[in-house]
């Protein structure tokens, strides 16, 4: 099955009205263990005219071996780039909805450091619920869009870019804790990883707050 290639067709419409656009895709959601991870991308008119990198897709469409890569390309296209992060213990605080907000935000003002006022661009957020707003940021202009990680190529360079980032995190917490087999299933619901909970229980890095050794295979 082919699978059809993100496209710009949004983010040039937007870029009439605004100097920049800003995508935010998440990654870490569902797993049990570990961080989330917001990436956070920005194009300008410029970055629009470019080839989209070659490769580039939603990060779950791109296959394992090849995402360092694609993620690569995608830091090297965007303007700038950053990943902001929420950590098993923020999510049992606040839960994962305002912990997903956080991690935005953290990678916005991230951007900054780029030199990327944060002010002057239009936010896609993939997902239908702006959680960015919801957790406090203010000066902001956010839009939702559904499958934005599949259909607009700057949600699909910060959803790659996620990804391969919070993999490295995982595979690195891995070699701390091996039995929880992280740097094969990044700390989601595998049956080993369940095994694992059932028979050593849970770790500091696991989500405390939610039903684990029961929860659904999610990938």
């Amino acid at each position: 099955m082919t699978v059809a290639e993100p496209r710009l067709t949004l983010e040039r419409r937007l870029l009439r009205e605004h100097p920049l656009v800003i995508a935010c895709d998440e990654v870490g959601r569902g797993a049990l263990a570990g961080p989330v991870a917001v990436g956070a991308a920005v194009i300008d008119a410029r970055d629009a005219r470019r080839r989209i990198p070659l490769g580039l897709r939603d990060s779950k469409l791109v296959p394992e071996a090849r995402r360092a890569d694609v993620a690569g390309r995608a830091a090297s296209w965007a303007s700038a780039t950053a990943v902001g992060w929420a950590s098993s213990a923020e999510i049992d605080e606040v839960g994962i909805m305002r912990a997903l907000g956080n991690a935005a935000i953290r990678a916005i003002a991230d951007l900054r450091g780029w030199g990327v006022r944060p002010e002057d661009a239009i936010v896609i957020l993939d997902g239908n619920h702006d959680y960015i707003t919801a957790a406090g940021a203010t000066g902001l202009t956010v839009r939702p869009v559904i499958k934005a990680d599949r259909d607009c190529a700057s949600a699909a360079a910060a959803s790659v870019i996620a990804k391969v980032a919070r993999d490295a995190l995982m595979t690195d917490l891995h070699e701390g804790l091996p039995a929880y087999q992280w740097a094969r299933n990044k700390g989601y619901a595998s049956p080993e990883h369940r095994d694992a909970i059932r028979a050593h229980g849970i770790s500091v890095h696991h989500r405390s707050s939610w039903s684990i050794a029961d929860a659904p295979t999610l990938f």
